[in-house]
């Protein structure tokens, strides 16, 4: 049992790592002329790297939400998880950690869901970066361990 429980509590670790790296790094879209991300546009121009804060449409606002919800609502989980580690009662089940956990992966799934729509970067020189992929990676990784939170039983 305690290793089940060290193996959620890993995943969990790298779940929220994912969100965090995903958020914050510059590489939701990758193009020749340079990189976008939920926070700035950083253009290569005449030899300089110029970056522009992003625009004001309420759809980067909305991913730029949704992110930062799934990544507080993962680490809420993650210590729901350790105080419930702690405090539950033998048999009881981390409904609780489940349903935060849940949450965060709708709101990842939503946020990239928005951005893959609403990009208007998007032309034939650019790709989605790797910070892109990582949300998408975080989103079933985030749900499998909803579930499996659900599933999970304190014992002693």
């Amino acid at each position: 049992m305690l290793l089940i429980l060290l193996g959620v509590l890993v995943l969990h670790l790298i779940i929220l790592v994912l969100l965090l790296v995903s958020t914050a790094a510059n590489a939701w879209t990758i193009g020749s002329t340079g990189s976008t991300d939920l926070w700035y546009k950083c253009l290569t121009t005449n030899g300089g790297y110029h970056c522009l804060p992003a625009s004001n449409e309420d759809w980067i606002q909305a991913v730029q939400a949704l992110m930062v919800l799934s990544v507080l609502f993962c680490f809420f989980s993650l210590i729901a998880f350790l105080y419930q580690l702690f405090r539950l009662v033998k048999g009881g089940r981390f409904f609780f950690t489940a349903v935060f956990q849940i949450l965060a992966s709708l709101f990842v799934m939503c946020g990239a869901i928005i951005y893959t729509v609403m990009s208007p970067d998007r032309d034939v020189s650019s790709s989605f970066g790797y910070a892109y992929v990582l949300a998408w990676v975080a989103f079933p990784l985030s749900l499998i361990s909803g579930l499996i939170y659900i599933i999970l039983r304190k014992r002693e």
